[in-house]
């Protein structure tokens, strides 16, 4: 059967695409908004020859979007799906025996290839809306170029996107044999006003959007769609926009969590008379039309999976989309006549956003990936991907996979990751069912999953939502419970996803048992186990990372609990799902990991050494307790790393050894000493080598202070250095009469102080360092006083020694003050 002809643009490039697979076997279609290539491009080449009668397998990034455009296909066809045109996703599928056109979701794709990499009776797979860039998309499209390349050199494979890096997926896809054929289909685009209209700095994003979508429908005729980032903002403007439209509109949520009715109900027209408001997500940026808008509220913002590097786990951001996104939003105000958009920030702040959108195999957690890589067989510098992980990313989710019993020491896939990697959850919930299908605890496993994997089944702000996990699943298991703040429509999803999983791993329903979930999902997040610290609702992760809840949420008393999702902002990470866990489960099941230990370190409150010990699992401390400090190399480091923080000044210091301290430098500095530098910078760097081998027999700081720093320098300077080091800088200086005078290093220069009666009979000017360095010479008066500082002695006596001479004796008549003291007496 063929479908009738349409005016759709992209009916005017259909030969191209024909030839070029027909010659190729692979192409790449650019197509504006409009064109009509998801429904008419794939009911075109049903008939070609080299189809040979197999399927078009049609990979659609969104569950709503596979099933809208095999709707339409079968409607074009004047069929309903399951006959010519099928889909299947995870929870939904129309398939007939006569099926020849299947539309299906990522997931869907990629298990596929994993159980029959030959797809015999495929002909063609097309990647539609691929400029969304998804991980499963970018792993579909590399596994399927891997099968073309080794078993099916027949299988076509076309890409199909609206906004696209056109050559670097052409030169992906057509590997070896050159850049794959391009194509570029014209759109049906009808121009579109666009305003610019930022919103106060104090003003909500959701009250701007209301605002705006409210005076564009007073404004401008036609149905309304509103562009948010995610569910929580929809509800919270839907709610504010049916209570202040007309009863002449209809005002309809669009996300990927709503019911197939739902998500219909928002894409259908309207019916006559009728005016509708859309408030979507981005899955109607691209993958859908709704028919009837002339009218795009775009609030500028998408929510994104960002792998966290402090936390390492994955978290859903709200950022702002790029330029071509909002391009592409504004484009569906004029699919169908001339249209008007809002765009809700300003246009300088457009011009610097991104031009488009990062791949999420850039950004995400790819321990999924990793593991499909593993199950078929391949390194993933040995596929075609467009871009790939960095190398901690990557480590980072072999480690966990590995972790998890998934992958063996050397990476490849064991029997239990192999049963994961067929299940459509993250390999930490797909590790719990695999790892329980046949114990008692499969089916709470089974709820676990579902609590975790979809969308979360409490509503309101997501920091007034309590934490605890436990609570969700029996709230999913048990239709007799309830909550104030629970979804019924996203509760009744979370029941169908967990009965799915059931049956795809043949596990009897049964009672679901609350008090298993945090030992359930600590073999699924081992990572994530936290202990409480002493303020309640404050924790430390295994990894290192501090975290908190509010002290009055349920588990904000708990000893342990196993962390689930964390938002990464701020110096302490938020909790935002957790459960609590037992101790003995925590033994039980990463008992493995638990070592004994002593740890002795500087307790900067005591001001002293303690010791304690510890039973911990790396970092995280479980237990601990108290015991008496003992001699030995911990506690000597520990007072070597108190020394270092106080920058020294913990060690006892007095004025004879910053007097030797001082003297070493000076010898030093004149390259008469070959010693190490003995500068503070210089010892602090080298504090190891030269006080931890005092500390020996130290239990506490009591014994710092007994050491003798004097001694520590001269064996640092080496004894055997000793007397020339006093011969080149002795420690004081012989006075004419006999007696000495110590000579002060700690000044800017050497110096010798006295009465001026003391340097009689001395001609020349006093050194040390063999006479490199003259001292400075204080002298006093018979009081005390100082009458004169110089560093040339011989200079001074020849000098302004007369002018003192005659103040001096004025003062003190009774000593002697002789014309010429240089001469000998």
């Amino acid at each position: 059967m063929t479908a009738p002809l349409t005016d759709l643009p992209v009916e005017e490039v259909v030969p191209q695409v024909r030839a070029a697979l027909a010659e190729r076997g692979v192409a790449v279609l650019s197509a504006s908004p409009g064109a009509g290539k998801t429904t008419v491009v794939p009911l075109r080449l049903l008939d070609e020859p080299w189809l040979d009668g197999r399927k078009i397998v049609v990979l659609e990034p969104r569950r709503i979007a596979a099933r809208a455009a095999a709707r339409r296909m079968a409607s074009l066809l004047g069929e309903r799906p399951g006959e010519t045109v099928g889909f299947r996703t995870r929870t939904d599928r129309a398939i007939g025996d006569s099926t020849r056109i299947e539309v299906v979701t990522e997931g869907i794709l990629t298990r596929r290839l994993q159980r029959d990499p030959e797809l015999a009776d495929v002909g063609l797979l097309i990647f539609d809306e691929f400029h969304e860039r998804s991980l499963q998309a970018d792993l579909g499209l590399a596994l399927a170029l891997d099968v073309r390349a080794a078993l099916r050199p027949d299988l076509a494979v076309l890409v199909m996107s609206a906004t696209l890096d056109v050559d670097r997926v052409a030169e992906l896809v057509g590997a070896d044999g050159g850049p794959a054929p391009t194509i570029d289909a014209p759109g049906r685009a009808f121009p579109v006003e666009v305003a610019w209209e930022p919103p106060a700095r104090v003003d909500r994003i959701e009250d701007a959007v209301v605002d705006s979508t409210l005076r564009a429908l007073s404004r401008h005729d036609g149905d309304a769609l509103v562009f948010m980032a995610g569910a929580s903002g929809i509800r919270r403007v839907v709610d504010r926009l049916r209570s202040s439209v007309d009863g002449d509109v209809d005002v309809r949520p669009l996300f990927g969590a709503l019911t197939p009715a739902e998500q219909d109900a928002a894409i259908q027209p309207s019916p006559p008379g009728r005016r509708k408001v859309v408030v979507s997500t981005d899955i109607a940026e691209s993958s859908l039309t709704v028919d009837g808008v002339r009218i795009v509220v775009d609030a500028g913002q998408r929510r994104i999976m960002r792998q966290d590097g402090r936390t390492g786990m994955g978290r859903l951001l709200t950022t702002m989309n790029s330029r071509a996104s909002a391009d592409q939003r504004t484009g569906r105000a004029g699919r169908q006549a001339p249209g008007h958009a809002v765009r809700l920030w300003s246009q300088s702040e457009h011009a610097n956003r991104p031009a488009f959108e990062q791949p999420e195999i850039r950004l995400g957690d790819v321990t999924g990936l990793v593991l499909e890589l593993a199950v078929w067989g391949a390194d993933i510098e040995q596929l075609a991907l467009l871009d790939r992980p960095d190398a901690a990313t990557l480590d980072a989710a072999r480690s966990l996979l590995v972790d998890l019993g998934a992958l063996d020491a050397d990476g490849r896939a064991t029997a239990k990751g192999r049963a994961m990697s067929g299940l459509p959850v993250h390999p930490r919930l797909a590790s719990v069912l695999v790892e329980h299908r046949d114990g008692p605890d499969a089916w709470t496993a089974c709820v676990v999953a579902a609590a975790l994997e979809g969308d979360d089944v409490l509503r309101g702000r997501i920091d007034e939502r309590p934490t605890d996990v436990a609570l969700r699943v029996g709230l999913i298991g048990d239709a007799e419970r309830s909550h104030p703040l629970a979804s019924g429509p996203q509760l009744r999803r979370a029941r169908d996803d967990a009965k799915d999983l059931a049956r795809r791993l043949r596990i009897d329903r049964g009672r679901v048992d609350v008090e298993r979930v945090g030992a359930l999902l600590l073999s699924a997040f081992p990572d994530r186990l936290a202990r409480r610290r002493e303020q309640r609702g404050r924790f430390v992760v295994r990894t290192g990372v501090g975290a908190s809840m509010p002290e009055r949420d349920e588990l904000a008393g708990e000893a342990f609990v196993v962390v689930t999702d964390l938002d990464g902002a701020g110096a302490d990470a938020a909790i935002r799902s957790a459960a609590g866990v037992d101790a003995a489960d925590v033994d039980a099941a990463l008992g493995h990991l638990i070592e004994e230990r002593v740890v002795t370190v500087w307790d900067e409150q005591r001001g002293d050494v303690v010791s304690r010990s510890e039973t911990a699992i790396g970092a995280l401390v479980l237990r601990s307790g108290g015991r008496a400090v003992e001699p030995g190399p911990e506690t000597a480091a520990a007072l070597v790393d108190a020394v270092r923080r106080s920058e020294l000044r913990l060690l006892p210091w007095n004025d004879r050894s910053r007097r030797l301290q001082s003297r070493a430098i000076l010898a030093q500095a004149h390259g008469r000493l070959d010693i190490p530098p003995m500068d503070d910078t210089a010892l602090l760097a080298d504090l190891h080598d030269w006080v931890a081998p005092l500390l020996h027999d130290a239990t506490g700081v009591a014994d710092v202070a007994k050491l003798s720093m004097t001694e520590a320098l001269l064996g640092r300077i080496g004894w055997h250095l000793r007397n020339e080091l006093d011969r080149l800088v002795p420690e004081s200086w012989e006075l004419p009469s006999g007696r000495t005078v110590k000579i002060d290093y700690t000044r800017e220069r050497p110096t010798v102080s006295s009465r001026a009666q003391d340097f009689f009979g001395i001609g020349v000017t006093p050194a040390v360092v063999d006479g490199a360095v003259p001292l400075t010479v204080e002298l006093l008066s018979p009081a005390g006083r100082p009458i004169q500082v110089t560093s040339d002695l011989a200079g001074f006596w020849k000098g302004s020694w007369s002018e003192v001479r005659k103040d001096m004796a004025g003062r003190y008549p009774k000593h002697r003050w002789p014309e010429d003291p240089s001469a000998p007496e």
